[in-house]
């Protein structure tokens, strides 16, 4: 409700158990229950570690859940196959070692007809073993020779309120992702800096 009435345009669910920020199909219910209530609402995202596609749109469908994203080693057809139960409503989470790398991936997954208006993809910091959440930052300028090649890229990684109006300022992605930026500790959102970090990303 804090991220809502911030401005927040997306919230993140995340339902990879092994998280410190994981939280139960029951429990991102009843908090989607409640924010579909509000005037107006952020789009509600899913976050998924290799999960199969049928039981990724059975959560979204039962949380009332707007997009999935895809967080492991999930085949590029469970986004871009017309025939997934996730086409259209669905984006990966890249973290390439670099930018040959990047470009490569973003080849696989973002369709080629890609013209809704959520990310295509989210360009996260590289690590050898975890999905995310690592507070490690992008190489800022790598993601903006993204953003040149990729419509709709999300910037993920290390970000705080900060630095996040000169990631923008130099990045320019479609939007900006945080987690652990603005936690007071591991899993636990402060709301004073999801307030700042909202306001720094849009006033630059």
């Amino acid at each position: 409700m804090a991220a809502t009435a911030a401005g927040a345009d997306y919230l993140g669910f995340i339902f990879w158990q092994y998280s410190k920020r994981y939280i139960s199909i029951e429990g991102a219910t009843n908090i989607a229950g409640a924010l579909r209530l509000r005037p107006s609402c952020p789009s509600l995202v899913g976050v998924f570690v290799d999960e199969s596609a049928s039981d990724m749109a059975s959560v979204l469908n039962s949380c009332q859940l707007d997009l999935a994203q895809l967080s492991g080693s999930e085949p590029p057809g469970m986004i871009g196959d017309p025939q997934s139960p996730l086409y259209g409503r669905s984006y990966k989470a890249l973290r390439p070692a670099s930018l040959a790398e990047a470009q490569a991936e973003a080849e696989w997954y973002v369709p080629p007809d890609f013209s809704n208006p959520h990310p295509s993809l989210l360009l996260d910091a590289y690590h050898p073993e975890l999905p995310g959440g690592t507070g490690r930052r992008v190489d800022w300028n790598m993601a903006a020779q993204m953003v040149q090649e990729v419509p709709g890229l999300m910037l993920a990684g290390g970000l705080t309120p900060g630095n996040v109006a000169q990631a923008v300022q130099l990045v320019r992605p479609f939007a900006v992702d945080v987690a652990s930026g603005v936690e007071s500790s591991p899993g636990r959102k402060d709301q004073a800096l999801v307030k700042a970090f909202i306001s720094e990303a849009r006033t630059v």
